[in-house]
């Protein structure tokens, strides 16, 4: 795991190579591939893992697991067309705190856990930000999908500026108060610069699709075969992959009924987005209870 980070910079420099090579419609293309496929597989392991997670002394059914984490999808995604506005601003929200919680593991420890989960959270919206302001007009449309509601894109800079202004106090007390930690957050700055670069060049969906799959899922399913079976290997991965394939397939299932049963080619950001957002909330809710334990 410490040579992913390597691996992970030259992959996603090598994204950047095929978009000399492939338009832009194929590069969305291969983007929506990649998530639905990495992206999706890497939180379809939430029942194991809160299997997991809960102790002898809570006795719960499996079939009531799956019903409860299927309710709270369905839930998130009806919601989204109901309140588009306020669950795709709580879809933003706990998804750069998820980012941030993945990315900056190595601080978990630390006692001071209101700067933690401040950190996290400027981070991983940072991280958000730094792509949305490189493709505003982008950003514009698939909201305005979503919501039906015109966003007005200065306000994009404004939020880029108030996020990263937030994370640049954040990282300057870790940077002081833990010396030892100093190297690793200088390299998490290094990274932001290629993620920077990375955003900048690449499209919106592009962009999006390499750091969510070389910087966010793969690494997270290391960590989740690493909690759920001891090690990161071949064999463990496999299993890994054997229990989580018929959620994931159950989930392509239920995007594509969604999809042809009420949507349209000019609804499919919009649709997208809403089932991302639906199996993220409860996704979140796991990792959370899981980077509670040691790992």
């Amino acid at each position: 795991m410490n040579q992913y980070p390597s691996f992970a910079i030259v992959i996603s420099f090598f994204g950047l190579w095929i978009t000399s090579i492939f338009s832009s419609e194929n590069q969305v293309f291969i983007g929506f591939s990649f998530i639905l496929t990495f992206g999706i597989l890497h939180g379809a392991n939430d029942l194991l893992i809160i299997k997991n997670l809960l102790t002898k002394n809570i006795s719960i059914s499996f079939s009531k697991l799956l019903l409860n984490y299927v309710l709270i999808v369905l839930l998130g995604g009806f919601l989204f067309f109901f309140a588009p506005s306020l669950i795709l601003s709580l879809f933003v929200l706990i998804s750069g705190y998820h980012f941030g919680e993945q990315q900056l593991q190595f601080l978990e420890n630390h006692e001071n856990k209101l700067a933690l989960q401040i950190t996290q959270v400027s981070y991983g919206l940072l991280l958000l930000f730094l792509l949305f302001v490189f493709h505003q007009q982008e950003v514009q449309n698939v909201v305005s999908e979503i919501t039906s509601r015109n966003l007005n894109i200065i306000y994009i800079s404004y939020c880029l500026f108030i996020i990263a202004s937030l994370f640049g106090i954040c990282f300057f007390y870790f940077f002081m108060k833990y010396q030892h930690l100093q190297k690793t957050l200088l390299l998490e700055l290094f990274y932001l610069l290629v993620f920077t670069i990375l955003f900048r060049v690449a499209s919106l969906i592009w962009g999006f699709a390499i750091y969510f799959i070389i910087w966010h899922s793969i690494p997270s399913i290391i960590v989740q075969v690493k909690f759920l079976y001891g090690d990161f290997t071949k064999i463990n991965f496999i299993s890994y992959f054997k229990s989580a394939v018929l959620y994931w397939i159950a989930s392509l299932i239920g995007l594509a009924i969604f999809y042809f049963g009420f949507g349209n080619e000019k609804l499919f950001n919009a649709l997208f987005f809403s089932f991302l957002a639906a199996i993220t909330f409860p996704h979140v809710l796991v990792m959370l209870k899981m980077f509670g334990k040691k790992v």
